[in-house]
């Protein structure tokens, strides 16, 4: 695996996750016939929450990003790129357990979606994440909260 860290995402990050967004999605949005160069920065530009976003980094240069958003009894899973060059090295695995980790001690539910036929699907069905909903285009995932067998009252540990 990869060596990577987390930093704040700031508005100046805006313009390079947009750029990362239009390419990693590119292949999954032409093939649902859904791909507009403009359309997938803008849509990216117009939902950007730099509070509740992190960039991530290998190396010291950007490789990536993640937004966990609270979103009403749960937590919104977006934005989640990896720069190509990052993608299959165990980055995205070790992000994703690490924020679903912090869900987990909350007891906060998480919910995401993800293009129809992505490949991301397997990475999150991988860390617990069930189909809730779908249509032509987007999958919508849930993930409820794992709870330790320790942290139940009455409960034994398993040996």
């Amino acid at each position: 695996m990869v060596d990577w860290e987390f930093r704040p995402a700031s508005e100046a990050d805006v313009e390079a996750v947009a750029e990362l967004r239009a390419v990693v999605l590119r292949a999954d949005l032409e093939r649902l016939g859904r791909y507009d160069a403009h359309r997938v920065r803008q849509r990216l530009r117009d939902g950007f929450a730099p509070a509740h976003t992190w960039v991530i980094e290998t190396g010291g240069a950007f490789a990536g990003c993640v937004s966990l958003r609270p979103a009403g009894d749960a937590h919104r899973l977006e934005h989640f790129y990896l720069a190509p060059h990052a993608q299959g090295r165990g980055v995205g695995g070790a992000v994703l357990r690490g924020l679903l980790e912090r869900c987990d001690r909350d007891g906060t539910l998480v919910r995401l979606n993800v293009l129809q036929g992505s490949p991301a699907r397997r990475l999150y069905e991988r860390h617990g994440f069930a189909v809730e909903a779908e249509d032509a285009v987007d999958v919508f995932m849930v993930r409820e909260p794992a709870v330790a067998a320790a942290a139940v009252p009455g409960a034994r540990p398993s040996r």
